[in-house]
């Protein structure tokens, strides 16, 4: 018997820096071989480096991800394309070959008025937030 298809996902927000790298990074971990994981942004920048530690924390490296643009994937087949992001969800472009789209925004950890301390607090809380919404999205997609 064949294995299946993996599950395809793309998670989008603006800058593809943080909030989509570590929804990419808990669904990919989760998931699995189950899923094949893309991220990309309305306007992509680096990825922020308190992201790739604080995944790094519960054991999920994203250190190797890149920001990419939307645009990039315009023409590709997915089972989901989830935004995470208010911004992103209104300047996303239609993905014609995506079977289900899906919005649950989390709040932007980027503060840079904040000491890194209060910062990576932050960003532990919307990390642990995204897992917690990852685990329950894919127990629901993949049953």
């Amino acid at each position: 018997m064949a294995d299946a298809e993996p599950y395809r996902l793309l998670v989008i927000c603006t800058g593809n820096r943080a909030r989509s790298q570590m929804a990419h990074g808990w669904l990919q971990s989760i998931g699995g071989e189950r899923v094949s994981v893309f991220s990309a942004g309305t306007e992509p920048k680096t990825v922020h480096p308190i992201a790739v530690r604080v995944m790094a924390e519960v054991g999920i490296d994203i250190s190797g991800h890149t920001s990419d643009h939307v645009n990039q994937y315009l023409n590709d087949d997915f089972d989901l394309v989830l935004t995470v992001c208010d911004t992103a969800r209104e300047a996303c472009p239609v993905f014609p070959g995506a079977r289900r789209t899906l919005h649950h925004a989390f709040e932007d950890p980027d503060y840079p008025w904040m000491s890194e301390a209060e910062m990576t607090d932050v960003f532990r809380g919307i990390r642990d937030a995204i897992g917690e919404f990852s685990r329950e999205l894919l127990a629901s997609e993949l049953s």
